[in-house]
């Protein structure tokens, strides 16, 4: 019975410097992953802003050409709708 007991003690130990072992090493990847995506973080360039509308530009008469006429390129295309055309290009004009 002796060695019984002695080999159920030793498997125990085992097992039990097995899981503190696994644990960590979890808890050192965890955080060395923890790192890395910090520093994607803080090396990341930040996101470019929104391109400006037609709109806030400066409508002089080159600017309404290039307007409609990038307006047509998007009705032929089949993007916009007639009425979405007919709106945009009263809208061009009137400003």
């Amino acid at each position: 019975m002796p060695g019984l007991l002695r080999g159920v003690a030793r498997t125990a130990a085992i097992a039990g410097t097995a899981t503190a072992v696994s644990g960590r090493v979890q808890r050192r990847q965890n955080r060395r992953w923890a790192e890395q995506d910090y520093q994607e973080q803080v090396e990341a360039p930040p996101p470019a802003p929104p391109p400006v509308a037609a709109q806030a530009a400066p409508s002089g008469g080159a600017d309404r050409l290039e307007q409609l006429t990038q307006l047509g390129e998007l009705k032929a295309q089949g993007v916009l709708t007639e009425e979405e055309f007919a709106r945009e290009k009263a809208r061009i004009l009137a400003g």
